[in-house]
């Protein structure tokens, strides 16, 4: 094969090889991150707000990481108890969307952290059903500054040239993740000539921002109840030049020391067995969506876009979308209210008792994409 002079570079580009790290067997997914376990990354949240207000970026320290409460812990449990078979139903549909769309060639390429969890299952379900271990990789993307370019590079370099990467995330909210994943695929195109598919494939898609999803119904889905200990006991993904060299992955620590709060493994596994079960049920749902592809509106953004205007608040990430983020906002933020698009939604059953056990005011929404929206009260360093 005839490279080109862009195509050399790829390919004779040096990238530090990945350390293991994470709490999943390395079969289920290698890490593409940088190992910064040892260096103090956490700042307490006065400090933290201050540097944000000043103009340092998220991504150049960490929060400290929210260790989740046993009444926490007890939601996650109840909440995958309950949805396991409808996890599994939408792992499916988005699996097979996955295989006859690209084939059994594909890359898999989790976005870290809420992604993985959701990659490990699609591999596990293409394995199930076709008997084809897929690679499997977590790579970093961060709102402001883009995806990784180097493990990009390195999965290019493991798979060749013309590999097809498939993006995963976890469900969609505002979309900010789909916006930069699309703008990182043009600068990777208008660098190397290489033409990355930006399609983004998730669980849950509530807002409307993607082509490739198990369903769009906004219910909580488990892995949204914590942060590491579902994810593999990985942080949130750190980029600062003095930490990452040019030829280094994004950084991120590995907990180890919460290994015995960990469920990651028992997520997955409360999941997998409702694979043989859901298959027949997910082929016609995926037939339906390759006969009638669906249309991506941006419909969840244009709602929070009102949201915003309608109350006047000035920064948009403030306002949580969805079960998920609204769950988060209640159980580890600082909440002023939570909309509704119904005060009976079945699956607002834990909002509405949490929100009466914080003592959040809760207000119906008329015309709301999401099940529920949680809107963070103004303080500084929230812009995030």
């Amino acid at each position: 094969m005839n490279l080109t002079e862009t195509e050399q570079i790829i390919m004779n580009k040096r990238i530090a090889p990945p350390a293991p790290l994470g709490s999943y067997p390395p079969s289920d997914v290698t890490f593409l991150l940088k190992d910064l376990s040892n260096v103090s990354l956490e700042r307490a949240t006065q400090e933290r707000e201050e540097a944000i207000q000043s103009g340092v970026h998220y991504s150049e320290m960490l929060p400290v990481e929210y260790q989740p409460t046993s009444g926490y812990i007890d939601l996650f449990h109840e909440t995958l108890q309950d949805s396991s078979r409808k996890i599994a139903l939408a792992v499916a549909v988005v699996s097979e969307l996955i295989v006859a769309q690209r084939g059994l060639n594909t890359v898999l390429v989790s976005l870290a952290r809420a992604g993985t969890p959701i990659g490990v299952l699609i591999k596990r379900y293409i394995s199930y059903r076709y008997e084809v271990d897929l690679p499997h990789y977590s790579i970093s993307i961060i709102r402001g500054k883009g995806i990784d370019e180097n493990a990009v590079l390195y999965m290019l370099q493991k798979h060749g040239l013309d590999a097809d990467l498939q993006f995963i995330d976890g469900w969609t909210g505002k979309g900010a993740i789909r916006q930069v994943l699309i703008a990182a695929c043009d600068s990777f195109y208008n660098k190397y000539g290489i033409r990355l598919n930006d399609d983004l494939a998730v669980l849950a898609d509530p807002g409307y921002c993607s082509a490739t999803f198990g369903t769009r119904e906004d219910y909580l889905i488990p892995s949204a109840c914590l942060n590491s200990t579902v994810s593999g006991l990985m942080s949130r993904t750190v980029l600062r030049g003095d930490l990452i060299g040019p030829e280094e992955f994004h950084g991120a620590k590995f907990y180890k020391e919460w290994l015995d709060a960990d469920v990651s493994n028992d997520f997955i596994e409360a999941i997998c067995p409702h694979f043989p079960s859901v298959t027949e049920e997910a082929l016609p749902i995926t037939a339906d969506l390759r006969q009638s592809p669906p249309e991506i509106t941006w419909q969840g953004l244009q709602d929070i876009q009102c949201i915003q205007k309608f109350f006047g608040i000035s920064d948009i990430n403030l306002i949580k979308p969805g079960v998920g983020e609204t769950t988060r906002v209640l159980l580890r933020r600082v909440p002023w209210k939570i909309l509704v698009d119904s005060m009976d939604n079945p699956n607002l059953r834990h909002v509405m008792l949490l929100a009466k056990d914080r003592g959040v005011p809760v207000e119906i929404f008329p015309g709301l994409t999401y099940s529920c929206c949680g809107i963070i009260k103004p303080l500084k360093g929230e812009s995030e």
